[in-house]
């Protein structure tokens, strides 16, 4: 029988390939598209390396979509509701060891 943890593993396996296979390539104005950002703000962003890209045969730059995505999604700010509950489960645990 499997463990919880081998189930787990074989899970996010499973999570990367779906991934691979739904992932497509966008061009700059896809990019646009999906981010809401001008053209010029995205290729200052490429020169600064500050977003995931690809350019092959150093010509157009191409983007991964669930790479943009997830490169968008970054740095999540809490909600004030999120931290509360964040906040009472910090201090049950404080209450049980005393």
């Amino acid at each position: 029988m499997k463990t919880q943890k081998t189930i787990e593993t074989e899970l996010q396996e499973i999570k990367k390939l779906l991934a691979v296979q739904t992932d497509e390539p966008l061009t700059i104005e896809g990019a646009c598209q999906l981010t809401g950002y001008k053209k010029s703000y995205i290729y200052k962003l490429c020169s600064l390396k500050s977003i995931p890209f690809f350019k092959p045969n150093n010509k157009k730059v191409y983007f991964s979509k669930n790479e943009l995505k997830a490169w968008l999604f970054r740095n999540k700010q809490k909600s004030n509701s999120e931290i509360d509950a964040e906040a009472d489960i910090y201090i049950n645990r404080l209450r049980k060891r005393t």
